[in-house]
């Protein structure tokens, strides 16, 4: 029986309770869960494929992965990635928390995440018996240490700081990954929602391979920019050999995207002039929200890209998580305890911008 420890968000509870006494009603600003409507051409596409009577296919349908890989050539700067090299998944999640024991990773072996992370990095590595290491830099570890890595994930546009990172701290990662012979697993779910950088770069980008994709996984999710979270629809890309593994462990263990989202995730990634619109709203949100906790006394952190402020106390003695939680909860407003992303959290908060022009309005209100 796996001992993991209980789902953080249970500790939410009472703020919960707390939040819904104000009487303006909540605004929730934790989770991050999209709240609007799926672009009908998605749900469209959704609808025609619900004639499904047959199984669909592990590796997902030809037109699928032609269409992902065009995705990657138009809006990631990826213009040699081969369809066959490509994976739907059911969600990133699962992939997130499966990856290591897809991988056959086990009690000698490390798994390596960023000292400020979504958690399920670190559950991965409990689930497959794997170590789990927080860590932003590795040159510093020891060359014993070293050896043992055999997965290291990135997260950028990071959840929850916002935090991208360039090119070339991208190919020193894969540099280093190769002569230790680790795999470098890249969460990349927020890159079409960049607000003050210039490029996200991909891991697969040519800039960070080397001109090769060997060892490397680019993670997408089209939950957030396609207001897709319900349908469960990613997908993993790159390296040949570790794809055709998946392809193949997944087809033993009936880990298979239903037919009909296969057709909706075609539609979403073809398409995006609503991706466009998307992104517009959540720009507009934070043109509202962020000043309103500025002037609120937050320091709004990094925050560059991606769909959450990364916020502490503006203070030379600035409060902790809980105390900050507790605080915004008085105000109706529910927010997310920077201490769920690891310890270096501590102090910080993160506040979601996926909530009604409504209920961000109302937010910015009672925060000003």
């Amino acid at each position: 029986m796996l001992n993991l420890p209980e789902y953080p968000w249970e500790a939410m509870a009472p703020y919960r309770q707390l939040a819904a006494e104000h009487p303006h009603g909540v605004v929730n600003l934790s989770i991050g869960t999209p709240v609007d409507p799926t672009p009908e051409i998605i749900q469209n596409s959704l609808a025609n494929a619900a004639d499904a009577p047959g199984y669909p296919t592990t590796h997902g349908a030809v037109q699928l992965r032609e269409a992902i890989a065009a995705w990657f050539a138009r809006r990631r700067g990826v213009p040699d990635l081969d369809p066959a090299n490509i994976l739907p998944t059911i969600g990133s999640k699962e992939l997130v928390a499966w990856l290591p024991t897809l991988l056959g990773l086990g009690p000698q072996d490390i798994v390596v995440y960023p000292r400020i992370a979504y958690p399920t990095y670190e559950m991965g590595a409990r689930i497959a018996g794997a170590q789990a290491l927080a860590a932003d830099e590795l040159h510093g570890l020891d060359e014993q240490t070293l050896s043992r890595v055999k997965l290291i994930w990135l997260n950028s546009p990071g959840n929850p700081t916002g935090k991208v990172d360039d090119a070339a701290r991208l190919a020193d990662m894969v540099q280093l990954a190769r002569r230790i012979g680790a795999v470098v697993a890249s969460d990349e779910c927020y890159a079409e929602l960049s607000w003050d950088v210039e490029a996200v770069p991909s891991i697969l980008d040519p800039q960070v391979t080397g001109g090769s994709h060997q060892g490397l996984l680019a993670v997408y999710s089209v939950s957030k920019q396609s207001n897709l979270a319900g349908y469960r629809a990613a997908f993993a890309a790159g390296c040949e050999e570790l794809i055709a593994n998946l392809v193949n462990t997944r087809k033993h263990a009936g880990m298979i995207m239903p037919a009909p989202v296969q057709a909706a995730l075609t539609a979403a990634v073809s398409d995006d002039a609503h991706v466009g619109v998307q992104r517009e709203a959540y720009r507009r949100r934070r043109a509202q929200l962020l000043p309103a906790l500025e002037a609120a006394g937050f320091a709004v952190e990094h925050s560059q890209a991606g769909l959450y402020l990364w916020c502490r106390e503006d203070s030379d003695h600035p409060a902790s998580t809980w105390e900050l939680v507790q605080r915004m909860a008085e105000r109706g407003i529910l927010v997310g305890p920077g201490v769920f992303y690891g310890e270096a959290g501590e102090g910080y908060i993160r506040v979601a911008l996926t909530a009604t022009d409504e209920r961000i309005a109302s937010a910015a209100q009672r925060l000003t």
